[in-house]
């Protein structure tokens, strides 16, 4: 893509360097950039360029292959070297990271700790999107924040009384506030899909409950499953039934919703609890609500397993 600008607005320029930047295009000369040769990297352009001539710029896009100068082998060098600087950067942050994780498990600082692995996951995820010759230090960066969260994960809290001795989750009543939101929407689809297949719900007024024989609350006061420190109820389900790793993308996306501290900042958050809001708007029976949400969560699940399975493969 080749572009002119004009002389004013000034801020346009840096602008217009930023957006390059940002897609993973090349500069080969100046005001001439190279992005691979695929539908999305076109797209990406043709929308560069339409806000270029809409400041009053021109442009103009082609496809092409090198005759003289710079050869097809320089030029995926240059993007190779690019990418390679981003993840290095990213690399010496994650590894000093490291070194002082070890000493944080278990202790306050861990929530500091966790809310950087989220950031540098986020930052993994934006390199990865324009690392279009997929170089090997993506996995080994994401090796090492494998490493540091599982450093910092802490021992699972001891299972209730009532529920070792019982021995089982299956075939269970599980009593929860009526009026479901977000983590209990995904708790009830967590339970039915992982845990407890037969599961039956009762949902209820939440103050001064007492369960009955065979009966779990979650995420309500004094329940077997609910809020514990800084985790949701979600969270807590995860952890004390093993499916931590699993459903972590989930999991994250859930914390931010119902304890609103922003902790992982996910970019697909805030969409995610517009769908929710969307459920509880026009549903006012807590099965319904259920029953819609199980419909989101399983093709979010879907999604994360094909992505997870990628990141295996590489």
């Amino acid at each position: 893509m080749f572009h002119q600008l004009p002389p004013k607005p000034a801020y346009l320029r840096v602008k217009t360097w930023r957006r390059m930047q940002a897609l993973g295009a090349v500069a080969i000369k100046n005001s001439v950039y190279v992005l691979p040769l695929n539908d999305q990297c076109r797209e990406d352009f043709e929308w560069l360029l339409r806000d270029i001539t809409q400041s009053g710029g021109e442009g103009t896009i082609w496809e092409a292959c090198c005759v003289e100068g710079l050869s097809d082998d320089e030029i995926h060098k240059l993007f190779v070297q690019t990418r390679e600087a981003d993840y290095r950067e990213l690399d010496d942050q994650v590894g000093a990271l490291l070194e002082t994780s070890g000493a944080q498990g278990g202790l306050p600082g861990a929530d500091k700790v966790a809310g950087q692995i989220a950031k540098y996951r986020k930052r993994l995820d934006e390199i990865a999107a324009i690392d279009f010759f997929e170089s090997p230090l993506r996995k080994t960066i994401g090796d090492r924040l494998d490493e540091i969260e599982a450093k910092m994960r802490r021992p699972a809290p001891e299972e209730p009384a009532s529920l070792a001795s019982n021995g089982s989750l299956a075939r269970r009543v599980w009593v929860t506030r009526r009026g479901v939101g977000p983590d209990r929407m995904s708790s009830a689809w967590l339970i039915r899909r992982f845990i407890d297949p037969e599961a039956t719900f009762k949902f209820v007024d939440g103050n001064g409950y007492l369960p009955v024989d065979g009966e779990l609350r979650f995420d309500m006061f004094d329940a077997e499953f609910t809020h514990e420190g800084e985790d949701c109820t979600f969270e807590v389900l995860l952890r004390r039934t093993g499916l931590s790793d699993e459903l972590a993308d989930l999991a994250q996306i859930i914390h931010d919703l119902d304890l609103k501290d922003n902790k992982f900042g996910r970019e697909e958050t805030m969409g995610f609890g517009l769908i929710l809001d969307g459920i509880a708007a026009s549903n006012q029976n807590d099965e319904q609500r259920i029953a819609r949400a199980t419909e989101i969560f399983d093709d979010f699940y879907a999604l994360s397993s094909k992505n997870r399975d990628k990141k295996t493969n590489r």
